[in-house]
């Protein structure tokens, strides 16, 4: 079975290229200003993957706060260090429910769609509620349902056509966890308070519709998927998406996003 969490080998770089542009930098840019509001001058990144919300955490925090940035897959934060000067960002390689950092490190936390790959999301908060110190803010989005955000159920549907019988199913482990009340819960149970829910709907622009669906692909588990199945080239999934993609999106393409962002406080 394919690790959801599993970004290795090529895929850091075409999710970078295809997909951070289109999925994830609008996202990045509103974290990011939300998170330098209070002027936190200690700040830890979870799940930071390629670096797209680091790069703008570094735009807008005060020169002299600190950031630190950390994912599970090292090829991953390889593509991120690459986007900074040396000893910029404090990158490390780490589980976010056992994080590598002392008691009360940070004043501020952010993740950006990550917490759906947790394997414990309890634990996950937990973890961020123990680095923080008392009154730090912990941000951090989900996508919301796949009816809000139509890329996913297209990409399901055209992989599905080339495997009828053992379709693939990464891009449902993104979608995983769009119920708000749940996650409020275990925030709650983990001691954060003053916890404020924004939906937060976008249309995004696709100028290159083949290099999206190149991206989502070849930068994703899904690839990997496609390759242990086999008898079916990759290219003929990425031609296929595109078509979907052009079909539901229009020429040019605009594409509804939707994810859902928690601010909270450490009690």
């Amino acid at each position: 079975m394919t690790d959801p969490a599993r970004f290795v080998g090529d895929i850091p770089r075409h999710y970078d290229r295809g997909l951070g542009p289109i999925l994830f930098d609008h996202y990045a840019r509103d974290i990011a200003q939300r998170a330098a509001l209070r002027a936190p001058r200690a700040v830890l990144e979870i799940a930071a993957g390629t670096g797209v919300v680091t790069r703008r955490l570094r735009e807008v925090l005060h020169p002299q706060a600190t950031l630190a940035a950390t994912d599970l897959n090292a090829p991953m934060l390889e593509v991120a260090q690459d986007k900074f000067e040396p000893d910029e960002i404090e990158f490390s390689v780490a589980d976010a429910l056992a994080l590598p950092f002392s008691d009360g490190a940070f004043d501020c936390l952010v993740c950006q769609f990550g917490h759906m790959f947790f394997p414990d999301r309890d634990a996950a908060h937990r973890e961020a509620w123990r680095v923080l110190a008392p009154h730090g803010r912990y941000l951090f989005s989900v996508w919301d349902a796949p009816r809000y955000n139509p890329f996913s159920r297209i990409g399901l549907e055209a992989a599905a056509q080339f495997f009828l019988d053992d379709p693939p199913k990464f891009l449902e482990k993104p979608f995983s966890c769009p119920q708000i009340d749940p996650v409020k819960e275990s925030l709650i149970a983990a001691g954060f308070t003053h916890i404020a829910v924004y939906v937060l709907p976008h249309l995004q622009e696709i100028p290159d519709v083949p290099a999206f669906a190149r991206g989502l692909v070849f930068g994703s588990p899904l690839i990997e998927e496609i390759r242990a199945r086999g008898g079916v080239e990759p290219e003929a999934v990425v031609e296929r998406l595109a078509e979907r993609f052009t079909e539901e999106f229009g020429s040019p393409a605009r594409m509804p996003l939707q994810a859902i962002l928690f601010d909270s406080v450490r009690g």
